[in-house]
């Protein structure tokens, strides 16, 4: 049965500088193939750390392909992400073009008591293209794509391969924003916009604003491996465009898993910490 993921949080949070993910097991639930917390991502800033690699592809393969010839990327992931600070998906050399009031939001968000404003431990969705460290889901049509997020609050993107463009009104600003997705060759890319500006891009507490704008290329190389870019271009928040780079594996014998944020961030909000001032 999987362990009380909140109370193994809560060690972790006492000798880390982190932003933790609650998350509690389904009642009753057994099974062998566990997404249990170990440790820390040494590249994350204390962001606490899943055990998936029992569950991962050992082997390769050709790309599976849909009937019209399209790779196949319906399957369950890995998170591909580490999600501590943004900065740690740049290519190495780049740094984070902030404007100087981001900076400074984002030095004043290094505080327990902000830190606990901070949406995702509130159980409110993470927004794009911030991560949990759980798996997630692709289910894959020639005219949707839905991606299946087991963390946080459960929760999911659609990405509408129809061919029509972003609403030209009415749109309504919300966490995932308006998603539209195309082939260009065997990539897909996801342009979104629409965004409110109530998430951050990390647990450092990076901001953005309602003028982001996301594009991002997700391939299949081969059968276990996904790989990825996204594009963020927020002229609200940042000097220029830059781009953070992913890759997820395959998870085999595994599929999502009940995952209640709302249970246990009351009580275990409280144990956040923060860089002091």
């Amino acid at each position: 049965m999987r362990r009380d993921f909140a109370s193994c949080i809560v060690t972790v949070l006492c000798v880390a500088v982190v932003l933790f993910f609650p998350s509690t097991r389904a009642a009753g639930q057994e099974n062998s193939d566990k997404h249990e917390p170990q440790g820390v991502n040494p590249a994350g800033g204390g962001v606490p750390a899943v055990s998936l690699k029992h569950l991962e592809a050992k082997t390769s393969g050709p790309t599976p392909r849909t009937a019209d010839g399209k790779p196949d990327l319906s399957a369950v992931w890995g998170p591909g992400l580490n999600m501590g600070n943004i900065a740690v998906n740049l290519k190495p050399g780049d740094q984070l073009p902030l404007q100087p009031w981001a900076l400074k939001l984002t030095q004043d968000r290094a505080t327990p008591e902000a830190k606990r404003k901070d949406p995702k431990p509130n159980c409110l969705p993470d927004g794009v293209p911030r991560e949990d460290p759980f798996p997630y889901k692709i289910v894959q049509t020639p005219k949707l794509i839905v991606f299946l997020l087991e963390g946080n609050v459960h929760s999911y993107r659609q990405i509408f391969m129809d061919g029509s463009g972003h609403p030209t009104d009415d749109l309504e600003p919300s966490y995932y924003g308006d998603s539209r997705g195309h082939w260009e060759g065997d990539t897909l890319v996801v342009d979104t916009i629409g965004f409110n500006d109530k998430t951050w891009f990390d647990g450092t507490g990076h901001p953005h604003t309602e003028k982001l704008h996301v594009i991002e290329r997700y391939r299949r190389p081969d059968l276990a491996n996904l790989e990825f870019e996204v594009t963020i271009d927020d002229p609200g928040a940042y000097t220029k465009p830059f781009t953070i780079y992913g890759h997820s594996p395959l998870l085999l014998n595994t599929d999502l898993m009940e995952y209640w944020c709302v249970e246990n961030a009351a009580q275990d909000l409280i144990h956040i910490v923060g860089d002091s001032k």
